[in-house]
């Protein structure tokens, strides 16, 4: 069972809000209140991290939709772990995570990326994050054009 950082669950409501603002500064739409309240549970509780499993269905949606907008592998192409190494110079992932990526649930793939956005010490975060940036607009901009703008 993964978990979602708070950190997460408040990209997610500052997402929504632009993606619908409120029309009158008062009222929020459905997916940031589906999300405030877990967000605002997690406050009054001090918890850091929202079980996936048990979160409500409406916050999970809207988490979900959000997080199809983020970057899907911090890979930047350079990968160490093809040479032996255990985690990978590039991006920062163990050997088991670059091998199992593509089986990873959302959940379990925002928990590594945010170890290794913590950790900071891969060349993704340093000499190479220029080209990653590139590549993760490169990604947006395609899937843009493939969603007809929207």
């Amino acid at each position: 069972m993964a978990g979602i950082h708070i950190t997460d669950i408040e990209s997610a409501i500052n997402w929504w809000r632009d993606q619908r603002p409120s029309p009158d500064g008062i009222s929020l739409c459905d997916e940031v209140k589906s999300l405030a309240e877990v967000y605002a549970l997690m406050v009054y509780y001090r918890e850091t991290v929202c079980d996936d499993v048990t979160m409500p269905v409406a916050a999970r949606q809207a988490w979900l939709a959000w997080y199809d907008t983020t970057p899907d592998t911090p890979c930047i192409a350079i990968c160490s772990t093809s040479q032996g190494d255990d985690i990978c110079k590039g991006c920062g992932r163990t050997f088991d995570e670059v091998q199992l990526w593509p089986e990873m649930t959302p959940f379990e793939k925002r928990a590594t990326w945010r170890r290794i956005t913590l950790d900071a010490t891969s060349w993704r975060f340093n000499r190479y994050a220029e080209r990653a940036r590139e590549g993760a607009e490169a990604a947006t901009k395609a899937a843009t054009a493939a969603s007809g703008g929207v």
